[in-house]
């Protein structure tokens, strides 16, 4: 996650249409080391799954990319790292996550981009993690902070 300071210039970076989320994460991609974890947390509909579809298309992947809403966990390993692509959003409690891998996902070496990341007061999050808050500002824009832990 080297120089997402430089990007972000400690402001938030003000997205105008769903192209400039992906290309803001095709862009923070290019950053991205093995066993970064990164945290999205957002209003419903902020634009989290874009940023980190954006994210993949800069690391190489070509398969769609779509919210695990209901699987909880997707991988993507056709780009430069494997991602694991999570969604805390349906989980009921730690213990769920817990249950399908998440501290072997945490020592895999893979990518977790992990959406609703702040589920269970942020607990599962490693203290590296960096986070990334993306608000509504108005029906169309949409602002993406970096938020260090």
């Amino acid at each position: 996650m080297k120089n997402w300071h430089k990007i972000f210039n400690g402001a938030p970076c003000i997205i105008h249409s769903e192209a400039e989320m992906l290309a803001l994460g095709e862009q923070l991609a290019h950053g991205l080391e093995a066993g970064d974890v990164v945290g999205l947390v957002g209003d419903l509909g902020a634009g989290k799954t874009h940023l980190i579809a954006g994210m993949l298309r800069g690391l190489g992947e070509e398969a769609a990319v779509t919210s695990p809403t209901f699987s909880l966990v997707h991988e993507h390993v056709g780009g430069r790292l494997p991602v694991s692509h999570f969604d805390l959003y349906r989980m009921k409690d730690e213990q769920e996550a817990i249950g399908i891998g998440w501290d072997e996902y945490l020592q895999s070496g893979n990518v977790l981009l992990v959406e609703w990341a702040d589920r269970f007061d942020g607990a599962l999050m490693p203290p590296d993690t960096l986070w990334l808050v993306l608000r509504h500002l108005t029906s169309t824009t949409r602002s993406v902070l970096l938020v260090r832990s």
